[in-house]
């Protein structure tokens, strides 16, 4: 059966809505590690990772095998916020291999299984905490797509959609939206000193350290630190949005590590669960937990068998360094065939930017070619996606535990694919 017919039930039936089917037309059907095989079994090298939620790749047999043993023994599967032993096992781990070793003393609320449910969480906590309402937010941000969160995102087409006025937030230059020559920052500390600037003293300032839907924007440490500082000096709670940029995408387990700073809120998503199954959480300081019982709640906010695979991906990848001594092995291969690349077309403007195993190839020069770049790539068996605001980012999101070669095959295929978009 062609893939047009095996696709004729999506279009026959799903939602207008769908997104990534139309980027990669296809019909998957197994994966293993870093390689997806469809229905007609042609395999895909996969430089996507589920928007970077399969950090440790697609069914680690690791996960798989705890995930079977739990069933097999009739471990619970729902359970709200009531305690379980897969509950008690994750927050065990996540105080050994994340918390201590940090020296974060953070209390920890499962949420709905979305980072947007988790954004929401921090934003209305963060709001009761201080008695305050406005949040300062970033340009080129993206937090999630329901109300609060989307209120806090900046792309219009995403705004667009909400349908209603999104208010609570005060938008303000990301660091390097005026230029490498100008700290956004200025701005923001000018404004809180001065009473005419009609900012009200925020609850919160969200923003991520590194921006991946936004088009792989990486706040250096001077900036993140002046930011610490600005928001801990005027009581202002600082959340760090993490579910994508986190979980050792960027290197330690959390992106804002680079920067030694220490936030106030945090949301986590995405890859915590190891295995790809729903799972998200926000973790508090101490005192910002104002919440009282049942005030966020959710059906969904106890997936106990994302506990599992997240207990087991802790124990497995964070009891020592060899996880991230292999991404930055790996980070600076990527670099470095990424600057030949733009070095390779000065005619192109390419610029390569990021942070370890979570990277962009800019095209200012033409908004289309990251796109064209991506649906050629497709054809010759490499996942990879774009982000920015036009879609101009080429964005690089392989698992973690992608090898050497891999890694070097799915750089050759997307220089192949540049050759064959430029040649016409």
């Amino acid at each position: 059966m062609s893939d047009a017919a095996t696709l004729d039930v999506f279009d026959r039936r799903e939602s207008e809505v769908r997104g990534y089917i139309r980027a990669f037309p296809t019909v998957f059907d197994r994966a293993s590690g870093s390689t997806l095989i469809d229905a007609d079994r042609r395999e895909y090298l996969d430089f996507f990772a589920g928007a970077g939620v399969l950090n440790y790749g697609h069914n680690n047999p690791v996960f798989t095998r705890a995930l079977i043993e739990y069933l097999e023994r009739d471990g619970i599967i729902h359970g709200l916020d009531m305690a379980t032993s897969a509950k008690r096992s994750f927050i065990e781990a996540f105080e050994r291999y994340v918390l201590e070793p940090r020296g974060l003393d953070h209390k920890l609320q499962f949420t709905g299984p979305t980072g947007a449910n988790a954004v929401e969480a921090a934003l209305k906590v963060a709001r009761q905490a201080t008695g305050r309402s406005n949040v300062v937010a970033f340009t080129n941000g993206f937090h999630g797509l329901s109300l609060g969160a989307l209120a806090a995102t900046g792309n219009s087409t995403y705004r667009e959609a909400a349908g209603i006025t999104l208010d609570g937030i005060t938008r303000l230059p990301f660091d390097g939206y005026l230029g490498a020559d100008v700290d956004t920052l200025d701005l923001l500390e000018k404004m809180l000193d001065d009473p005419g600037s009609g900012l009200d003293l925020p609850a919160a300032v969200i923003v991520e350290a590194v921006q991946g839907e936004g088009g792989i924007n990486v706040a250096s440490v001077p900036w993140l630190q002046r930011l610490r500082s600005l928001t801990e000096s005027r009581g202002i709670l600082l959340i760090l949005d993490e579910i994508q940029a986190g979980v050792g995408r960027t290197g330690a387990f959390f992106a804002f590590e680079a920067a030694g700073i220490v936030p106030d809120i945090v949301t986590v998503s995405k890859s915590i669960s190891g295995s790809g199954l729903p799972m998200s959480l926000v973790l508090l300081r101490p005192d910002v937990d104002v919440w009282k019982p049942g005030a966020h709640t959710g059906t969904f906010r106890g997936n106990n068998l994302a506990f599992v695979s997240a207990r087991v991906a802790l124990e497995t990848y964070w009891a020592d360094s060899a996880l991230t001594d292999g991404v930055a092995a790996k980070s600076a291969l990527l670099r470095a065939e990424l600057d030949r690349i733009a070095a390779e077309h000065p005619e192109l403007g390419l610029a390569p930017r990021g942070r370890c195993l979570m990277y962009g190839l800019a095209c200012d020069g033409d908004r289309t070619l990251a796109g064209r770049i991506s649906a050629e790539a497709f054809t010759r068996g490499l996942i990879i996606e774009t982000s920015g605001a036009f879609d101009e980012v080429l964005k690089f999101l392989p698992a973690l535990t992608i090898t050497d070669d891999e890694l070097r095959r799915g750089l050759a295929i997307v220089r192949e694919s540049l050759d064959a978009v430029l040649a016409g």
